[in-house]
Formats: C-alpha cells, structure tokens, sequence
C-alpha cells in the first residue's frame, strides 16, 4: 500500500470510529460540510449535510467505544487524482446484555482531497442479503 492509499484508510477509519465513539470533532474533520449519504436503514430518501449525524453522533445511538468493533470485508480503493471512491461490506459487532450481536451491510464512500486533507462527500449503503431485496423473515 502506497502512502496515498494509507491516508485515504487512515481518513475512513478515523470517520468510522469517530461515529461510535462520539468523537464529533473527528467527525467533522473527515467530513465535508455538502455531504449527502443513502442509508436504506434510515430512510429510502438522500440525506444532506451533517445535522442528522451529528445529532445521532451527540446522543450516543452507537453505543460506546468500549462494546463494539467494526471490520471491513472486501475492501476496495479506486483513486482518480483527488477523488478516491472505497468500497467494502461493513461488519459491525457489538457486545450488549443479551450478548454478541452483528449487523452487516455493503457501503461505499466518495472522499476529496481539498486543503486539509481527505474528507468524506458522498456514502451509499445497500442491504448485504440476497435478492429479492427483502430481509429472510
């Protein structure tokens, strides 16, 4: 792995560990400011900008550093000058009362490169279950 490509993972897992552990001062600083996301698991509609992540961020919805772990499966980089485009299938574990529970999906991530680095611009998150679209009930 280059030194390019280190810092573009370096970006994204700073941005996903900042997500669960409540770090928003991470959050922003690997986050543009315009960023739009699809994430089937919270509304079928384009989200924009970062207030609704902030909120979740700043109330704790992910729980806390200390019970969970995330992995990345497949992963994927493509880079194009200053635009990189990852991709991977999220993996995400935590322990609760009841035990270990997993959550799975497939995610890609658009990043640019401006003046202070990399930053997040565009997320898209698709179910990981086969079709017909639907969760086996």
């Amino acid at each position: 792995m280059d030194a390019v490509e280190k810092e573009i993972w370096e970006t994204v897992h700073r941005h996903l560990a900042s997500i669960f552990t409540r770090d928003v001062d991470a959050y922003v600083a690997t986050t543009s400011g315009d960023l739009s996301l699809y994430e089937w698991f919270v509304t079928p509609h384009r989200q924009d900008g970062l207030p609704f992540h902030l909120f979740m961020i700043e109330n704790s919805w992910a729980g806390t550093e200390a019970d969970f772990r995330y992995d990345l499966w497949e992963k994927r980089l493509q880079l194009y000058g200053d635009t990189a485009i990852v991709s991977y299938t999220f993996m995400l574990t935590r322990s609760e009362a009841g035990g270990i529970s997993h959550q799975g999906h497939n995610e890609s991530r658009v990043l640019v490169k401006d003046r202070e680095g990399w930053k997040i611009v565009h997320v898209h998150k698709s179910p990981s279950w086969p079709a017909p679209y639907q969760p086996e009930a």
